[in-house]
């Protein structure tokens, strides 16, 4: 294991290592119940509007794309990323092809599944690499910072911290809500772990807040729709079989479908980039000139993965921001990616239990991870502002956007339009011309 993993070359441990998978898993076990409800269909005010898909066939599928993804990532690129389903780009495949353009899931299957080959295709002839080294270093610093406060948003949303305001968009939530107390005390006790140092001390703030929550509603605090305990300990996984392998190919012929295609490849690609670069950042991965080391390995994880999703039945499979948080607990080899791998197989067969973990319980974990995140933003040059002002942009979209990759879209956009127009054009490298033509052209035709 020691030579396999290189524990000692990453200064790192079997203990750590266990430790942050565990972390990781906690953190984006979540996707195990969100991504079955949105792809099954929408929850309106008239009613449920269904896409056809079976509910528990999708949770099936989630957790064994996450576990396929993110042991490729584990024994091929050896770094502590996890893979699964990712947010965002499931809404699309519901809400945007199947519910409002009208297209049956089996055709939404069809589209991703496409794009895991051609992502498969660009890995192989590099132009997945060269997009990620074309991006500037003080824009990568600045994706490092922006998604430490997406991921921070999330988890305040998560525990309902702050919550959607007609008037204000976003507002302070109910601060006397037993799971709003709750959340707000583990942001606290899992502070106070890591200024004490405390090894895990992001799995025990997840595990002290869950306990805390299972008490509260014990003696009442809880109404029961927030119920916390588990009430089973193990059950069988649903099958696939209603979902699995279910494409429609006649829709290839169709010009739309390109479209699709073509969205479903711009969002993967750039959450997937904006994510290696936030979290490979934070692990110290980069070197001198911002390049990844086995990067390429790490893109062929990814895109193998949407392709293996696809065929399971469900949308597209992607590298998750939360893996932030098991490397911010210490994870720096595929020893912690192959522990979280290990725990979705587990969520199969004991899902009464590792699904009952609540959203105030990992929110915490994840405004910390924010915390840890963040402080990427003080190796940003800012006394030459044509590398802060696109630096500030990048951070600033990602969380009030609500998406990594519109926040990189207007830091490079920015970057090449400032420093062309002052003259410093020849710094630019010229993917960024080209990354900034195709940003404009898609809000313009999509």
């Amino acid at each position: 294991m020691e030579r396999f993993f290189k524990l000692k070359q990453n200064n790192t441990n079997v203990k750590t290592e266990i430790f942050a998978g565990i972390t990781t898993f906690m953190t984006m076990a979540y996707i195990l119940i969100v991504n079955p409800s949105i792809l099954s269909g929408l929850q309106t005010a008239d009613g449920f509007i269904p896409t056809g898909m079976d509910k528990g066939a999708i949770f099936t599928a989630t957790a064994l794309a996450a576990v396929i993804g993110t042991l490729i990532m584990a024994l091929v690129a050896n770094y502590p990323f996890a893979l699964a389903p990712g947010m965002g780009l499931n809404a699309f495949f519901a809400f945007t092809v199947v519910l409002k353009m009208g297209y049956s899931w089996q055709v939404a299957l069809t589209a991703v599944f496409v794009e895991g080959i051609i992502f498969i295709v660009l890995t192989f002839v590099n132009v997945r690499e060269a997009l990620f080294n074309a991006i500037p270093m003080n824009l990568k610093y600045a994706v490092s910072a922006g998604i430490g406060l997406f991921i921070a948003f999330i988890g305040l949303q998560n525990a309902g911290i702050v919550v959607t305001d007609p008037a204000t968009l976003v507002t302070l939530g109910d601060m006397t809500s037993g799971a709003v107390i709750l959340a707000v005390i583990g942001v606290l006790v899992t502070a106070i772990l890591v200024v004490l140092k405390v090894k895990g001390s992001i799995l025990l703030g997840i595990l002290i807040t869950w306990v805390l929550g299972m008490i509260s509603e014990g003696i009442g605090i809880f109404h029961p729709q927030f119920s916390v305990i588990p009430t089973s300990i193990f059950s069988a996984p649903p099958s696939i079989a209603p979902i699995a392998f279910q494409f429609d190919f006649s829709a290839l012929a169709l010009a739309n479908f390109w479209v699709v295609v073509f969205s479903f490849l711009f969002v993967d690609l750039f959450d997937t980039l904006g994510t290696l670069i936030g979290v490979s950042s934070k692990a110290g991965y980069l070197d001198k000139d911002g390049k990844l080391p086995k990067i390429k390995h790490a893109l062929f994880a990814d895109s193998v993965a949407t392709v293996a999703g696809a065929c399971l039945g469900t949308s597209t499979t992607t590298t998750y921001v939360e893996s932030a948080s098991g490397v911010a607990d210490g994870g720096r080899t595929g020893l912690t990616s192959l522990t979280t791998a290990v725990f979705f197989v587990l969520a199969l067969f004991f899902s009464p239990i590792l699904l009952s973990v609540p959203a105030f319980a990992t929110a915490p974990a994840l405004i910390i991870v924010g915390f840890y995140m963040i402080e990427s933003i003080a190796k940003i040059d800012f006394s030459d502002f044509t590398e802060a002002i696109p630096a500030f942009l990048t951070i600033l979209v990602m969380p009030l956007s609500y998406s990594i990759s519109e926040g990189i879209v207007f830091g490079v956009v920015s970057y090449v339009v400032i420093n062309l127009c002052v003259k410093k054009g020849k710094k630019v490298h010229p993917i960024m011309y080209i990354l900034s033509i195709l940003f404009v052209l898609k809000y313009i035709l999509l």
